[in-house]
């Protein structure tokens, strides 16, 4: 997308200090493969024969983006690019010739996405990007899940709470909400793949889906334990034959009321070892949760939020991809 530079560009270009947001902006800006995501959705994309001329891709894009990786509101996005100096150059809206598509404009894009299953299908062009870089390494994977609340009100248009969602208790509190439950690649943290349930789903039931077809080791903590006897898994062929280093309960160590004993230390050591490959899993979660801020459902209803998910994992690899030094520079590595 072409930019032509503002006054108002030229006034920011002084600056003596770069905002946290706009160094952020410009990393994500540099990996993101725009141009494949571009043609993928142009197929779908409104054709502009009646009415208004639809507004470009990559625009519409670029603000979806924003408002996943800032947890915005449809109306919220579209204040806060007028707002700031940084979303406003992501975008790449100069105001002397265009202004900023408002947020009807965006909800239709964001569904347009969802019924033709476009964020799943930039996830996997994320995830085959990462391939011919060369970044996956296949052979194992670490699977985790985290509770995505979302809210119990009842204060709404239908009186009731969203009824794809449910409530599980996790220690001593109850959470109300979804799962989302990911396959990681055990070398290299990247995400593969990502699905979504209600939060009274066990971890265990999504495993089968997290497993890919050359993977021969599993990682998991103990939520995991006896994975190996669920009928999904003893029915395949593959997965049967897979080893599942799962983690143990603490309780359950070999004599676990002598410090000194050899054989628990051994049993330490390599419970260690297996949480030492697994805590892989945990940096995607802190990438969705904590940068992108991604803690609460932002829709009603299963399908919607997985397709938010799908687009926060895909920019979670993007995000740990580009500060590892992009794409170009590992492919340099994987030729020498």
């Amino acid at each position: 997308m072409s930019r032509q530079l503002t006054f108002g560009d030229l006034e920011y270009s002084s600056r003596k200090r770069t905002s946290k947001r706009e160094i952020f902006l410009d990393m994500m800006d540099k990996v993101i493969p725009w141009r494949e995501w571009v043609d993928m959705i142009s197929p779908y994309y409104f054709k502009g024969q009646r009415g208004r001329p639809p507004r470009g891709i990559e625009i519409m894009l670029r603000m979806l983006l924003l408002q996943s990786w800032y947890d915005l509101s449809d109306e919220t996005v579209e204040e806060s690019i007028y707002d700031s100096y940084a979303m406003r150059k992501f975008v790449g809206i100069n105001f002397v010739e265009e202004q900023v598509p408002d947020a009807t404009t965006l909800l239709k894009f964001r569904h347009l996405l969802e019924d033709h299953g476009l964020t799943e299908k930039i996830f996997a062009q994320v995830k085959e990007k990462l391939e011919e870089a060369h970044l996956i390494m296949h052979g194992g994977t670490i699977v985790d899940a985290t509770i995505i609340k979302a809210p119990s009100s009842t204060k709404n248009a239908d009186g009731t709470r969203d009824p794809e969602m449910h409530q599980v208790k996790k220690g001593s509190e109850w959470y109300f909400g979804m799962k989302a439950h990911i396959g990681v690649d055990a070398g290299t943290g990247y995400i593969h793949s990502v699905t979504a349930t209600p939060a009274n789903v066990h971890d265990i039931v999504e495993t089968h889906k997290l497993i890919r077809d050359d993977d021969e080791v599993l990682y998991g903590d103990a939520g995991y334990l006896g994975i190996e006897k669920r009928e999904e898994i003893k029915q395949d062929q593959h997965k049967s034959r897979m080893e599942y280093r799962i983690n143990k309960r603490p309780g359950k160590l070999r004599c676990a009321g002598n410090s000194s004993n050899i054989w628990q230390q051994w049993d330490k050591y390599i419970e260690n070892r297996k949480s030492s490959v697994r805590s892989k899993v945990e940096h995607p979660f802190r990438i969705v949760k904590i940068i992108f801020g991604y803690s609460k459902t932002a829709y009603r209803g299963l399908k919607k939020n997985l397709a938010r998910l799908q687009i926060l994992f895909a920019s979670a690899n993007l995000y740990m991809c580009a500060k590892a030094g992009g794409f170009d520079r590992n492919l340099r590595h994987a030729q020498v």
